[in-house]
């Protein structure tokens, strides 16, 4: 009777016989680690760089167009402020008595005009002209709001409050006014009416006592500054 020879089944893929080899790799030193990381911190500062280049061009672009390309930027009527003067840190008040950042301004470009609560003739002229010219810059008015800096604690006569509806009426302290605006020699600061842009740089002082004759040339001052931001400029904030 043939019988069956049983043997163990070999598998396919068994490891042979014999003691386990390991491959060790070397651990990086403690100064080649470092250096790896001063390299990452190099790289990530440029790339940060530029970006914000980027960022910044269609701005500096505009800039640079209305300063240096075009001609009419030389026979400007308002007077350019070089160098500009960023909006302070600080806190304004409005009329409700709310504490405002002066910082929540930025992102339109202001037509500023100073004076105490009480508001007389020139003031009042200022805030008429202020108001004009915002309105006859047609549809591209929303690019520009009016701001009134109140510079005492003088309340504001009722009889004003229905043309400043659509108006930013502030209260800010005299000494934050004064390290922020300046008026043109021999003049005072409520004696002028102040251009801020988007970013809030105050960069153009119309000179003084502003009349329809030279109210028109603050308008094309105006229209030039905003026809150089269309491209990075939008309406409302």
């Amino acid at each position: 009777m043939s019988g069956f020879k049983l043997s163990n089944p070999v598998e396919k893929n068994a490891l042979p016989d014999g003691p386990l080899s390991m491959t060790v790799h070397s651990i990086p030193q403690p100064g080649e680690v470092a250096q790896a990381d001063g390299q990452r911190t190099r790289v990530g500062r440029w790339k940060m760089v530029a970006l914000m280049l980027v960022c910044a061009a269609p701005v500096m672009a505009s800039y640079f167009t209305y300063y240096v390309l075009r001609p009419e930027a030389r026979r400007n009527y308002g007077e350019l402020i070089s160098p500009q003067k960023d909006l302070p840190q600080a806190e304004a008040m409005n009329l409700k008595g709310e504490r405002v950042p002066l910082a929540d301004l930025k992102g339109q470009w202001l037509l500023v005009t100073v004076a105490p609560g009480a508001c007389d003739d020139h003031c009042q002229k200022n805030l008429y002209f202020q108001r004009q010219l915002r309105e006859i810059m047609g549809k591209e008015k929303d690019r520009l709001d009016r701001v009134w800096l109140v510079s005492d604690d003088a309340p504001v006569p009722e009889t004003l409050m229905p043309a400043l509806s659509q108006a930013h009426v502030l209260r800010m302290a005299p000494a934050v006014l004064q390290a922020w605006l300046s008026p043109a020699p021999g003049h005072a600061l409520q004696d002028h009416l102040y251009v801020v842009d988007p970013m809030g740089n105050w960069m153009m002082r119309f000179p003084a006592n502003m009349d329809v004759a030279s109210a028109s040339k603050a308008k094309k001052d105006l229209e030039r500054l905003l026809r150089a931001s269309a491209s990075w400029d939008q309406p409302g904030r």
